[in-house]
Order: C-alpha cells, then structure tokens, then sequence
C-alpha cells in the first residue's frame, strides 16, 4: 500500500489516539486506560458483560497491532513500525479491514449506545470517542454532525463507512476523513 503524504497525515492521527500518555509510543498500557475510562465513563462495572467483551475486544486489538507492527520486538509501537505496517499492507482492502473491525466496532457500539437502538446520540458519540480517543468535544462534535442522519443520530452502518474512509479515501472531501478531527 502506497502511503501518500494524506494517508501519513491521518496515520499520525490516529497513532495519537491510541498513544493515551504521549510517551511517543502505543503500549498494552494505552488500550488498558482507555477500555477502563470507557467503560468507567458510561457507568459500567468491571465485571458487566459489556465491559468484559470491550475489553477483551480492545486488548486482541492491541495484541493483533503489536504483532504485526512491533518490528523489533520491544512490546511497544513507534510511529514509525505503525506507518511502516500500513505500507506492508496491514489494511489490504475494505473488506478484510470489516474482518477485523466489524467485532470491534460492534463492542464499542454496545458499550456507547446506551439504549441499544443501533444509534449514538450527540452525547454517547462525545462521551466515548473523548474516553477511549482523546478526542476533543469539539472534534467530535463536528464529525457527528457531518455523519448523523436528519433525526441528529449516528448508525453503526455510517460510523463503519467513515471508518473505512478514513484508512481508503484520499478524497479530502469524504467526511470519513475528519473522523479524528483535525490531522495537524
């Protein structure tokens, strides 16, 4: 996979979003504080079954990553092994990426959307990219707003679409591309 100065631009982003303390790396660390201020941050308990999943879902997410990003094998990720695994083609086509994601993604879903309806409101779209991505509330305001329906609300089916947006567009006009904010 070619990575083009917009995909490198939205690679670092998102390398930011997972590295929680700032230390210039991803480490288990990172997704264990972010899968405890979800789930702390819609009030669930360490042992609710919701919690259990998304977190046992974050923690593969990490453990897949770390396997195929972690070149010298130090248990951490730099930004450079993260950009370097996308260009060995860790995201091959949209497709595998649903492989993968989809599970995720529907444990995120069953942890945010606090009545089970398939939507996020303003205010779980808020509360769970800020906890689990360090995501402004600005930021994740305005990605909601480009990608909600007429009724205000966020579908699993939308949020999945920008998902793969952002990985597969290099259209700046695609909303998916925003998903994370501004990519400065």
């Amino acid at each position: 996979m070619e990575i083009t100065a917009f995909l490198e631009r939205k690679l670092a982003r998102r390398f930011r979003t997972y590295d929680t303390d700032g230390d210039g790396f991803i480490e288990r660390e990172d997704f264990a504080q972010a899968g405890e201020r979800t789930t702390k941050a819609f009030g669930l308990v360490h042992d609710d079954p919701k919690a259990v999943r998304f977190h046992g879902m974050l923690l593969a997410l990490w453990e897949h990553l770390v396997s195929v990003t972690d070149q010298d094998r130090d248990g951490r990720i730099s930004v450079e092994e993260y950009k370097r695994a996308f260009a060995n083609g860790l995201l091959e086509t949209p497709e595998s990426f649903d492989e993968g994601y989809v599970p995720f993604l529907d444990a995120v879903m069953a942890v945010a959307d606090e009545d089970g309806d398939g939507r996020l409101t303003l205010e779980e779209h808020v509360k769970w990219t800020g906890a689990l991505m360090g995501l402004s509330e600005a930021d994740a305001r305005g990605i909601h707003d480009l990608l909600s329906d007429e009724d205000g609300l966020l579908s699993t089916q939308a949020l999945l679409a920008a998902i793969r947006e952002f990985y597969f567009s290099e259209d700046p006009a695609e909303a998916g591309n925003w998903l994370l904010g501004s990519l400065d």
